[in-house]
């Protein structure tokens, strides 16, 4: 993946299917956890919602080919702390993760870090 070629970022675990990323973010505390809408099995939405219900303090960043403000706002009904556009995926993914990651980034409307 190329998020691995980021001097300042580690990729600690992957997951291809919805189910596993709450073992995965159990047991790898990760920093933040970046989310597909197109995930197999139960889908993004409902991992950001599993993640949020198991570590509430992990910020999921959503992805999505979707860049409408209902998917984004379903997106941050399900508790994700940022929604980017597989559009403008590398750039804007990459700040978006560091934003998060180091607590300077709010939810819209929710005074929530």
């Amino acid at each position: 993946m190329w998020l691995a070629l980021e001097p300042d970022l580690e990729v600690v675990g992957e997951a291809d299917h919805s189910v596993d990323v709450c073992g995965l973010v159990g047991s790898l505390r990760p920093d933040v956890v970046l989310i597909g809408m197109a995930m197999r099995l139960r889908g993004g939405f409902e991992a950001t919602a599993d993640v949020g219900a198991l570590e509430p303090k992990v910020p999921v960043v959503v992805l999505s080919l979707h860049d409408d403000l209902e998917t984004k706002a379903q997106a941050w009904a399900v508790g994700a702390a940022a929604f980017v556009s597989k559009h403008e995926v590398a750039p804007l993914l990459v700040h978006t993760i560091r934003e998060v990651a180091g607590g300077t980034r709010s939810l819209p409307g929710t005074g929530r870090p």
